[in-house]
């Protein structure tokens, strides 16, 4: 609701290119004109909004909703083009003619699809492409249902309309030879336009009920509420640092998710104090809190092995140079308990699996007994130093060692 809201009253330049798009995709199914276009902006500069509003739109006119068929792919859902076919033959209803053939490759099943396409003429149903991460899509072997899409638009063999979505501005430098040559070199460019008033503006529209919900009298005192939240100081601060780090409305969402969840009949409205303390949650450091966690032991080996990683000035470490590291100061502090190798060992791959350490790629490593495999530490001294000191119980001298390996 709030993306919409700000698509519709956003710039002159955004309703442009809004009502270019549309038009693009109008002409298509009305006049089956073939058609190719990138729409290329930031994440979370409204991309998907604008063309899910576009198609709602469409849907209206009747003589667009009867000759457009829509084909949505994601290059994050569709790694390679034998996956992106089958589910563009899913979505256009021919899986079932695929499925009483039996191809021996990936090309004779294209080859099929596209003498299907093919076949249709200018009075065949229009057919949108819809492609988003596209710029993944470039990096499948030989861009081969690119340039085939591509071809049939430019060659107005069936009337279809390829849409493709990304982030990437070199985008068109991914694309083969073959394939640039075919694709109209049309882009629309989207940019972060919103204002800081905007974004509080998005704000109050995230979180104000609707006209139609249920109970009128409590949508009236929320929607006052939020009305009168929105002018805090205390969450103007927090939606400026918000708005100055990231200016997605997708990061707003994830700002009032865990307060919204929070409500209850007790406490049936939201406070400002419930909004700092989301920031605050959003800010923190997961690796950070996963430390707090862990035994004694195993915060020995993030240590021992943080030790290592100074001395030899970043370079990856194996588990028996972290065992010789530990036993190092377990024998200089009788006080601190000495473990058997296999409970350590079984510390140390809780520690992998936790991900604070991460082998080294490459042949030799993979072939090297478990104890020798290259690691690399994936902590910063500064969240173990964080780590430490609030670590409740630990003995003061793995304190010590910590803040020696440290220094």
């Amino acid at each position: 609701m709030a993306t919409n809201a700000y698509h519709d009253n956003g710039t002159d330049d955004t309703a442009g290119k809004t009502r270019q798009l549309l038009e693009l995709i109008k002409c298509t199914a009305i006049t089956s004109e073939c058609n190719s276009a990138l729409l290329i902006g930031p994440r979370g500069s409204g991309k998907t909004t604008i063309l899910k509003s576009i198609l709602q739109e469409l849907d209206q006119i009747k003589e667009v909703k009867n000759n457009l068929l829509q084909v949505h792919l994601n290059g994050l859902v569709q790694r390679d083009d034998r996956t992106a076919l089958k589910e563009i033959a899913r979505q256009i209803n021919l899986e079932n003619t695929l499925g009483d053939h039996v191809f021996g490759s990936f090309s004779e099943t294209l080859t099929f699809l596209l003498e299907a396409l093919k076949s249709g003429g200018k009075s065949s149903v229009s057919i949108l492409f819809v492609i988003e991460e596209f710029d993944l899509f470039a990096q499948h072997k030989n861009q081969t249902l690119l340039y085939n899409l591509f071809d049939i638009s430019q060659s107005a063999q069936t009337p279809i309309c390829v849409l493709g979505l990304t982030c990437r501005l070199d985008v068109i430098e991914l694309l083969e030879k073959r394939v640039k040559s075919r694709f109209s070199h049309r882009q629309i460019h989207l940019c972060m336009t919103l204002s800081f008033k905007d974004y509080i503006e998005v704000f109050c529209l995230t979180l104000n009920l609707p006209t139609s919900f249920p109970d009128k009298k409590f949508a009236k005192a929320w929607n006052y509420h939020v009305k009168v939240l929105s002018t805090d100081a205390l969450v103007q601060a927090v939606l400026q640092k918000l708005y100055n780090l990231n200016k997605s409305i997708r990061h707003l969402h994830m700002l009032l998710i865990l307060p919204v969840c929070e409500t209850s009949e007790a406490r049936p409205y939201l406070t400002a104090a419930d909004i700092a303390n989301s920031y605050k949650n959003l800010g923190l450091d997961s690796k950070a809190s996963m430390l707090h966690g862990l035994s004694v032991l195993e915060m020995c080996l993030i240590i021992a092995m943080n030790h290592l990683s100074q001395i030899y000035d970043r370079d990856p470490f194996n588990f028996e140079m972290v065992y010789s590291e530990y036993q190092k100061f377990v024998q200089k502090k009788s006080s601190v308990q000495n473990f058997e190798k296999a409970v350590i060992v079984k510390a140390f791959e809780h520690l992998q699996s936790l991900e604070f350490v991460l082998p080294l790629e490459g042949l030799a490593s993979s072939r090297a007994q478990k104890e020798y495999t290259q690691m690399y530490l994936l902590i910063d001294p500064a969240q173990i130093t964080d780590a430490v000191q609030k670590y409740a119980g630990l003995p003061t001298e793995i304190q010590h060692w910590a803040r020696s390996s440290l220094c």
